[in-house]
């Protein structure tokens, strides 16, 4: 299968150059230029690696098979121990799909558990000599997943941006204790959204590329405007339908609702890549905070960043620049990579745009939209774990409030993207229980409360030394990638 650039509808480019290169040389995002189509049932009766398998296959065809089949089972068998796309029913209608059971308790490990194999093997493919410098910003999960599924690997480098203030304090020190001799972390003074522009800056500089190129370096992306991060996503909304089927909460070819907490739109669109390949999904509800963004774009069809940016208790949404819309704006326009141009720089000169009627409404067949604000999501943390004796964190609420509002379908699967221990002040206030000044003490009242246990992967942190505490204006991101200033 080929891949083409959402700016150019010209260039075609293999799976393994697509993952190398991470973003099109044009600015543009690669996407794949048809959508592979599979036999559901015999996909709902394999295993969560055999499915895998089959399904980042059916893609990446340009890489080996068996390379794939031992990269799957080294991923999926062992760093989620028997919870790979464990689906919890909630109550009748509703299902948790918690994919925060992988090392770093968020569902980025699905993807940046697996593509750190991808990469290499593009490296190995391409006969790519050069050091590969990954550079990622992170609204708090990405960072620290990246981080530990990249630590240590020969050729690849790589530096981690986040927003200062705009994570939990766990999330936090994820990161910036991180262990591995080719990782660097940088806190950016502002947002997301601001670390995630001047990231995207580097990488359309001509002039940087040049500079690195003369060290014997190259660029990529480990956030998820690089393929390699979105196809291993689409794999558990497959084996979520399957496990819905076995649970006979469904039959084989009924359609469900999934319901996915948004920031970037990475996760949802996965999603949305399952249902063209045939599996009967009914709506893709979009959930997102109170940076509402997105909500109101699917809902009008007019995209427009120019508001206030809010800091939630949902700190993984916080986002006012959703990177992957573009690629589902591709898909919708038929391939008009001239009116994704049009429509992106209306984006970065005016903040706003408005795609035509017939993309909308081609939208809004697949995608509905809600969102909640801090109080809704800690009435529905509450809601849950009294009707339902469900803990979950507030990312999740979002989602679950949204479902509700939204849903259709005789069952939805809500997206549960991360820990409830990861956001453990939120989470113990949103129950009413007196909150600890400290995130520790926080969450050992919180499992006090509950009768719940926190991952060790978190409770440990407590007591680990901080490494990386540098922070940099998002104008110092280029300087950080030409070596020009050094994290501690």
């Amino acid at each position: 299968m080929k891949f083409t650039s959402t700016r150019n509808a010209q260039l075609s480019v293999s799976a393994a150059q697509a993952i190398l290169q991470g973003l099109s040389a044009d600015g543009g995002l690669f996407v794949p230029t048809e959508f592979p189509k599979v036999d559901v049932e015999t996909m709902c009766k394999l295993d969560y690696c055999a499915l895998a398998e089959n399904i980042i296959g059916s893609f990446l065809t340009d890489y080996d098979p068996t390379f794939l089949k031992e990269a799957v089972g080294q991923v999926y068998s062992t760093a989620f121990g028997d919870k790979a796309g464990y689906v919890q029913p909630v109550n009748a209608s509703l299902s948790s799909l918690e994919l925060w059971h992988g090392p770093t308790c968020a569902f980025k490990d699905y993807a940046l558990q697996m593509m750190p194999r991808l990469l290499v093997q593009a490296r190995k493919m391409l006969g790519s000599t050069d050091t590969t410098l990954i550079l990622v910003a992170t609204s708090g999960d990405t960072g620290k997943a990246a981080l530990e599924g990249y630590k240590n690997l020969e050729g690849i480098e790589m530096q981690v941006f986040y927003p200062t203030g705009g994570t939990s304090e766990i999330q936090r020190l994820q990161m910036a204790t991180q262990e591995g001799n080719n990782v660097a972390v940088y806190a950016v003074k502002g947002n997301f959204d601001d670390a995630q522009s001047g990231l995207k800056k580097v990488f359309a500089d001509r002039d940087i590329a040049q500079q690195l190129a003369q060290k014997g370096v190259s660029l990529s992306s480990a956030n998820s405007i690089n393929w390699g991060r979105l196809v291993p996503q689409i794999v558990y909304y497959f084996y979520a339908y399957g496990q819905l089927v076995k649970q006979q909460r469904i039959s084989l070819g009924e359609t469900v609702d999934f319901c996915v907490p948004t920031g970037n739109f990475g996760d949802i669109l996965a999603g949305w890549y399952a249902k063209q390949m045939g599996l009967p999904v009914n709506r893709l509800i979009c959930a997102s905070n109170k940076n509402n963004v997105l909500t109101e774009f699917l809902r009008t069809g007019t995209y427009n960043a120019n508001r206030e940016f809010f800091k939630t208790t949902s700190p993984s949404m916080d986002i006012l620049i959703s990177s992957n819309l573009e690629r589902l704006l591709y898909h919708v326009s038929g391939g008009d990579s001239a009116l994704v141009v049009e429509l992106m720089q209306q984006l970065a000169q005016t903040g706003s745009y408005t795609v035509p009627e017939k993309m909308l409404t081609a939208i809004q067949q697949d995608f509905a939209a809600d969102c909640a604000d801090d109080q809704q999501a800690a009435q529905e943390i509450l809601l849950r774990w009294q009707q339902d004796s469900y803990l979950c964190d507030p990312h999740t609420a979002v989602a679950f409030r949204a479902a509700d509002a939204c849903s259709k379908a005789k069952q939805c699967v809500v997206l549960s993207t991360a820990s409830p221990y990861k956001f453990p002040v939120a989470v113990l206030a949103a129950l009413g229980k007196d909150v600890p000044m400290n995130d520790f003490d926080a969450l050992r009242a919180l499992s006090e409360s509950t009768g719940t246990q926190p991952p060790v992967q978190l409770s440990s942190l407590e007591h680990r030394q901080e490494r990386f505490t540098k922070i940099i204006e998002r104008t110092q991101i280029a300087d950080a990638a030409l070596g020009n200033i050094q994290a501690e």
